[in-house]
């Protein structure tokens, strides 16, 4: 059995690729130092990589980088068979020498395949290209629950799904689930980010959905919905600005029951462990997603936290709303 992870694997193709970042760089170097497998690794990728070394960079039309994927896409799809079938293919391919470095697309694809194998890592895309695949998937998601938000909407005389919630009380995701229970959105996988990684998948029974008034568990949404001031001028309208976000880095807590939390330095720098840390998607009330690399938005504003939350304050889900508007809070 292999010494090192998946994601161990990943980093040592980054960091290859040179699409390592500067800390991701030290870690891979400090790895290959110390574990022999990560070191013959690196040394494979490094050389199926060194026939790039003799040709003379020039930019990659978007036209080509698309199809190279896709074809990568549909041959990890099929696992190792199809990567083999589709190196196989490519090597037997006659070649045909062009001026600049996109002038042998076999070649390319060959490599890409052998890299796939080597690392035995079966993922639709490599570095950054893997990490912009799953935030267009999750952009998606959060674009299709809009239509469904809008469609209630429209239906309630301009009313948004806005559950009542109470200082002292538990706060819910039921404003996010009763546009599912009215089937105004028809998926409810759409409230499961794509781009989490998890040692368990949990699907929502569609049959199911009408009998209860929440999701059962916090494993069934990962996405925070926007807390309302009580005194909002928006009343039950929807709030202006974000209203959903990747799952605030606080609540990482799969029950609605047990949740208690000492916030700590850490914790409040945190960005949404949907996309690796890395940022967060935030969906607008005009129907706008954007993805950012910082949780502060607007004159500072931290959208994952109260402004009166401090360093030591312990959290349980019961905490008072928003004061103002003008704190945005993404919670549970």
């Amino acid at each position: 059995m292999s010494s090192i992870s998946n994601d161990q694997k990943q980093l040592l193709l980054d960091y290859a690729l040179g699409m390592a970042s500067e800390s991701e760089s030290v870690e891979a170097q400090a790895l290959i130092s110390c574990n022999k497998e990560a070191a013959k690794l690196h040394e494979q990728f490094i050389s199926a990589l060194a026939p790039l070394s003799t040709v003379e960079p020039e930019p990659c039309p978007d036209w080509l980088a698309e199809r190279t994927i896709h074809r990568l896409v549909e041959a990890a799809n099929s696992g190792h068979e199809g990567l083999e079938e589709l190196l196989a293919t490519e090597q037997s391919r006659p070649v045909t020498i062009r001026v600049g470095f996109w002038r042998n697309l076999s070649e390319m694809v060959a490599v890409a395949a052998v890299i796939m194998l080597v690392a035995g890592i079966l993922l639709p895309l490599l570095g950054h290209q893997r990490q912009q695949y799953w935030k267009d998937r999750c952009q998606a998601q959060l674009s299709s629950i809009f239509q469904g938000l809008s469609n209630y909407v429209k239906d309630h005389d301009g009313r948004a799904p806005v559950v009542t919630a109470q200082t002292g009380r538990q706060w819910n995701t039921q404003s996010l689930y009763l546009p599912l229970k009215l089937g105004y959105i028809k998926n409810p996988s759409l409230f499961l980010c794509p781009a989490r990684k998890t040692n368990q998948t949990l699907e929502l029974d569609l049959s199911r959905v009408a009998e209860y008034d929440d999701f059962p568990v916090r494993g069934y949404v990962t996405y925070s919905p926007r807390k309302q001031c009580p005194n909002s001028s928006s009343g039950d309208r929807l709030c202006r600005g974000p209203i959903l976000s990747d799952r605030n880095p606080m609540f990482e807590d799969e029950s609605f029951t047990t949740f208690k939390k000492r916030l700590d330095q850490a914790i409040l720098r945190a960005n949404s462990r949907n996309h690796g840390g890395k940022g967060q998607n935030i969906l607008h009330d005009d129907g706008r997603v954007q993805f950012v690399t910082i949780r502060h938005i607007g004159a500072g504003d931290d959208m994952f936290a109260l402004n009166e939350m401090c360093c030591g304050d312990e959290v349980d889900e019961c905490e008072v709303l928003p004061a103002s508007e003008h704190d945005v809070f993404m919670a549970p």
